[in-house]
């Protein structure tokens, strides 16, 4: 396992575990446990200007590849994961029919 500075940890947000912010190929912010993991399925890396970036393996490519090390994302350890939001924007659950208009019923 590669040692690693510990200059860009931070507290995660919910449950405070160390983690590091990482960059995916979509550019898309992604939590990594601070700590390289022999278990991870995300490949972790510095790229040329110093920003940490990730992407995760895949059949593709399946190894890890020059300076890169294994990472977990920490969605997948969060202790205390916020709620689930919900794709409807507040409204209530719908129940029953609704009734026909009035000039239908004759």
């Amino acid at each position: 396992m590669p040692q690693l500075s510990n200059h860009d940890v931070v507290a995660c947000p919910s449950c405070h575990a160390p983690i590091r912010w990482t960059v995916t190929a979509a550019g898309k912010p992604l939590p990594v446990d601070a700590d390289p993991a022999e278990d991870g399925n995300t490949a972790a890396y510095y790229d040329g200007t110093g920003r940490l970036r990730s992407r995760g393996l895949s059949k593709d490519r399946p190894a890890l590849e020059h300076a890169e090390w294994l990472a977990r994302p920490h969605f997948a350890r969060c202790t205390s994961r916020p709620a689930r939001r919900s794709s409807s924007s507040g409204q209530r659950p719908r129940s029953g029919v609704r009734p026909a208009p009035q000039r239908w019923q004759s």
